[in-house]
């Protein structure tokens, strides 16, 4: 008796997350585009006839969980690694062990958890020994794989994308969390369906959030004679603040400044303040944003509101000033402005069109009119010569051509009818007319 209360004691310490890891397919929650019936993973898994693959995706979907299940039903040996505690030396222990193995016609699948986080040197270990079937690679990664794989090694693997869990999901888990026996299924809880779905919706499509929250709550909850009731000030204090997905260097950084990005620019300043919202939760640099509004306003914006640069800019020097949180009002004045702004992206094509040219034509030299002659020997050479000064005339123009002789009639702006810049689309036409006709 003193021996299962040891164990029931160990039991509990470990976290709920952990207790409740399925052992088969038909116990995992979630993922039904790959493991649905029929679906290729599932069958790859059932039938034992695995490859080498990548689990992509955000925390708490299930990764590690899959690689547990093909534990359980593989008859190749299987050896989990983490790329957190492992380095060179472990990788080639393991790998030699393998290739032993392999000789005596045994299969080893490695799982590697983390895979992102081993350098190139140390992923490239892996190659020749999956390219000799050495192993089985099978590795998880909460990192775009393009990016943080080698491409060499990801060339020879099978990415499967798995996705945040829905909110039916992480219900349907919450709720066999309270059932099972390796939960709470002996300790008679009371909890609202409409708690259940608040820790849902604050685990934002994370098992392991969900499961962890709903133990803090019925840990925290009100013993009563027959079991324990998740009180709502309770509930409140366990959900009180979501931990956003939001890594500063990577994919996801870039996915929201692009959400951010486009939505301005589809004149969405709703979706636009979302965007920015999420990043600062997340725990972005205020800077940073401030930064990308002073780009916007002239890439996007440009000569149909030159205000915009403006207040782009005094908008960063406002979270110069201030920093967070104060500085968040002054980021959505900048960032509604910009998306209620017109458009015109006259300003960046005429950059990046002149840019081509200049990078792969030749370096032409200045037409010597438009060189300064502050020397006898620079005069004696006709620095100078010809320059006509616009001032001196009543229209302010002049028919001096002021690009290089063979790039005369070149054109880079293209001004819009948006916004101000209709004006001067119509001030350039008229320019452009004046020269023609004289």
């Amino acid at each position: 008796m003193e021996q299962m209360s040891l164990f029931d004691q160990r039991q509990e310490m470990t976290p709920l997350a952990s207790r409740l890891r399925p052992e088969t397919l038909d116990g995992f929650v979630g993922q039904e585009h790959l493991l649905g019936p029929g679906k290729m993973l599932r069958q790859i898994i059932e039938r034992d006839q695995i490859s080498s693959m990548i689990f992509w995706g955000p925390p708490g979907v299930g990764k590690t969980t899959l690689a547990s299940i093909i534990a359980g039903h593989t008859h190749a040996e299987f050896i989990n690694f983490s790329a957190v505690t492992s380095g060179i030396k472990e990788i080639r222990a393991v790998m030699e062990a393998a290739e032993t193995s392999r000789r005596m016609g045994r299969k080893t699948v490695l799982f590697v958890d983390e895979i992102h986080r081993f350098n190139k040197a140390q992923q490239d270990a892996f190659l020749p020994y999956v390219e000799r079937g050495s192993i089985i690679l099978i590795g998880a990664t909460t990192e775009n794989p393009s990016f943080e794989i080698n491409a060499a090694l990801l060339s020879r693997c099978r990415v499967f994308v798995l996705k945040a869990l829905t909110g039916e999901n992480l219900v349907q888990l919450l709720q066999n969390a309270l059932k099972s026996p390796k939960g709470f299924g002996g300790q008679n809880v009371r909890i609202s369906e409409d708690q259940l779905r608040a820790i849902a919706a604050f685990a934002n499509g994370d098992a392991r959030t969900a499961l962890n929250t709903l133990e803090m709550a019925v840990l925290n909850g009100e013993i009563t004679g027959d079991g324990v009731l998740v009180t709502q000030e309770g509930m409140e204090q366990c959900i009180s603040r979501k931990s956003l997905l939001y890594d500063k260097t990577g994919e996801e950084h870039y996915n929201l400044i692009s959400a951010l990005h486009k939505s301005m620019r589809n004149s969405d300043p709703d979706a636009a303040i979302y965007w920015m919202c999420r990043m600062l939760e997340g725990g972005e640099n205020p800077l940073y944003i401030a930064r990308r509004l002073i780009r916007f306003a002239s890439e996007d914006v440009g000569m149909a509101d030159s205000q915009a640069l403006q207040v782009a800019v005094a908008a960063y020097q406002a979270c110069h000033f201030l920093g967070m949180p104060e500085c968040d009002v002054h980021l959505t004045h900048a960032v509604v402005y910009l998306a209620m702004a017109p458009k015109s992206n006259a300003l960046y094509t005429a950059c990046e069109a002149c840019k081509r040219d200049v990078r792969t034509g030749q370096a032409e030299p200045v037409p010597l009119h438009l060189r300064n002659a502050p020397t006898r020997l620079m005069k004696e050479l006709e620095y100078g010569k010809g320059y006509e000064y616009a001032h001196d005339t009543e229209e302010k123009l002049t028919h001096m051509e002021c690009l290089p002789e063979s790039m005369r009639g070149t054109t880079y702006y293209h001004p819009t009818r948006e916004g101000r810049e209709s004006e001067v689309r119509e001030r350039l036409d008229a320019i452009r007319r004046w020269k023609k006709e004289q």
